[in-house]
């Protein structure tokens, strides 16, 4: 029986990720801190033959590090949607985010009890820049969350 796979042109788009990097980040204060500045670390790498992006992210302030994530990134094969599961220290259930691709830009929302998400993946050339916006129950808009600025390391 053959497996559907996914578009290679998707699988290709996705793969740019893969590598080490790093990067200034800028939190909003939040239900789950004080927000403020900090440097994001990820490592992302090809998985599972080539279907799968794993991607494992560190954020450090005042030289300690205060957070860790775990994220794994699939193309649905029948939609063409990418797939994110992330996994994080502070230990809420994943769900999956659902995004689609717009240009150089990854596009993903996502809905939970504790409000809804939207993340952006902004790519150029060896640097993307990655938007969170929340809105949290009982508001009407979202808000900024966080905002990263990322270099390829090497």
């Amino acid at each position: 029986m053959e497996f559907p796979r996914p578009d290679p042109a998707q699988v290709a788009l996705l793969h740019r990720l893969a590598g080490d990097w790093s990067g200034p980040e800028l939190a909003s204060p939040s239900p789950w801190g004080p927000g403020g500045p900090a440097i994001g670390h990820g490592r992302y790498r090809v998985g599972l033959d080539g279907t799968a992006l794993m991607q494992d992210y560190e954020q450090e302030k005042d030289g300690k590090i205060v957070f860790r994530g775990h994220g794994v990134f699939l193309i649905e094969p029948d939609s063409s949607d990418v797939l994110w599961w992330w996994f994080d220290s502070m230990g809420f259930p994943p769900e999956p985010s659902r995004g689609r691709w717009q240009g150089d830009t990854l596009h993903f929302e996502k809905s939970t009890p504790r409000g809804d998400a939207r993340y952006r993946y902004e790519f150029g050339g060896d640097r993307y820049r990655f938007v969170i916006e929340n809105r949290f129950p009982g508001q009407s808009d979202f808000a900024e969350f966080i905002r990263g600025d990322y270099a390829r390391q090497p």
